[in-house]
């Protein structure tokens, strides 16, 4: 069981930064791919990054690709998303979900595939 809480979410101007923290409980997590998910009002979710579990392969959508950055500290139990450039099309409920297929290689984009996920954080970019 893997329980998920995210944090850093907040109301900022377009062309602004935000650092959103996904903090994990559980010992196995650092064998999980981790992937930051998005849903706007009247949309379906939508995938914005993926990390596998040693950190070493990301993976983004053209939509965020170059502002947003994922990263993770293991030995915090923490996977970070970093957004620069923010847009008022950023605006959403941003969450971390977990894959818990133990070391795996692919780091899917498919909500479906993700087994744990986090209540969200609210990200509002305002124009």
């Amino acid at each position: 069981q893997v329980q998920l809480v995210e944090s850093g979410g907040g109301l900022v101007q377009a062309g602004g930064s935000l650092r959103l923290s996904c903090a994990a409980s559980g010992r196995t997590f650092s064998r999980y791919n981790v992937g930051w998910f998005r849903q706007a009002p009247g949309k379906e979710r939508e995938f914005v990054a993926g990390i596998s579990w040693m950190g070493s392969r990301t993976h983004y959508p053209d939509s965020v690709k170059g502002r947003f950055t994922i990263s993770r500290d293991n030995a915090k139990n923490t996977v970070y998303l970093q957004m620069n450039s923010l847009k008022p099309e950023d605006t959403a409920v941003y969450y971390c979900a977990v894959d818990s297929a133990l070391t795996s290689w692919d780091v899917p984009d498919a909500s479906y595939k993700y087994d744990y996920w986090g209540q969200g954080t609210q990200v509002t970019v305002s124009s």
